[in-house]
This record gives C-alpha cells, sequence and structure tokens, in this order.
C-alpha cells in the first residue's frame, strides 16, 4: 500500500516527504522472521487456518513486533504457531514478496531453528502440523517467499 498523505498532519506526501510539515515518511517493507524446523531431513510445515492463503502450507512466522529483533520474533513465532521452543541456529536468507489484498511489500528473514523445547501443537494462524522430506513436499505452500525458502533449504541438503 503507498500512501499519499502524511501521518503527522495529513497533508500531501511527494517522495515520502510532506509537502507542509517536512516529515518525511519511509514506506518501507515490513520485515517478518521465518523458522525452518528441521529434524531428521524433514521440515515442520503448518496448514494455515487464516486468510491470505487459508488452507495452504505454510513455515510458521510472522510479523516483527515494532523494535522486536527478527531473533525474537522467529522464537515468539514458532512458539505461538508451533508450541515449539526454539534457538535460531543460522541465517538460511533473506527473502523479499508481498502480503495480503494491499500487496504490503515485506522483507522475510529466514531462519534454520533448533528445538530446544515444548510438544509440538498447532496453534495461532495454523490449523494443522505436519513433518514433510525435502522430496515430499506439499504443492501448496503458502507464499512466494515460502517457496523460496524451501528451495534454499533444500540446495542445502
Amino acid at each position: 500500500m503507498k500512501y499519499t498523505n502524511c501521518p503527522k498532519c495529513g497533508n500531501n506526501l511527494e517522495q515520502y516527504k510532506c509537502t507542509t510539515c517536512d516529515f518525511v515518511f519511509y514506506q518501507n517493507s515490513k520485515p517478518t522472521a521465518s523458522a525452518l524446523i528441521i529434524k531428521d531431513n524433514k521440515i515442520l510445515l503448518g496448514r494455515r487456518s487464516i486468510e491470505p492463503s487459508k488452507g495452504m502450507w505454510d513455515i510458521p512466522g510472522g510479523f516483527c513486533n515494532y523494535g522486536e529483533h527478527p531473533e525474537d520474533a522467529v522464537k515468539r513465532e514458532a512458539l505461538e504457531e508451533t508450541s515449539l521452543i526454539v534457538e535460531p541456529k543460522e541465517v538460511l536468507g533473506i527473502f523479499m514478496d508481498e502480503y495480503g489484498v494491499d500487496k504490503e511489500s515485506t522483507l522475510n528473514i529466514a531462519y534454520i531453528v533448533n528445538i530446544v523445547g515444548g510438544e509440538e501443537k498447532a496453534g495461532d494462524d495454523l490449523e494443522k502440523l505436519e513433518w514433510f522430506s525435502y522430496d515430499k513436499l506439499p504443492s501448496d505452500i503458502a507464499f512466494e517467499n515460502g517457496r523460496q525458502m524451501i528451495e534454499a533449504w533444500k540446495n542445502k541438503l
């Protein structure tokens, strides 16, 4: 979504700058953090219970809260969506995409994580969890960045 009015005074924005109060409003991509939870060369995916992409398989993750470090966001999102306590092991990569009906630009940071506790149970935006081997992945993966993350993981094998 591209904004055309200043969030401070309501007047016009031109090239991210208000024509009246000179406030600069950067319309940045929204950061997300995703947890590639891997065990025995299988990846844990969740079936989405909400739109967008309801019913499709997704990598656990979500938007970073204001001021939240992506490593903290990936731990929080994994816990909310899988009930697993995870610890980031390495950054798999950064993937650009769009989200929702407004096609908000997203900057998606993908972590390969280790499970350090908890019991696997779907929650938050996921209705079901399932483990998939790299050669038997479902075809209905939600979001382009999810497909790119899975491809990057397979290339590491």
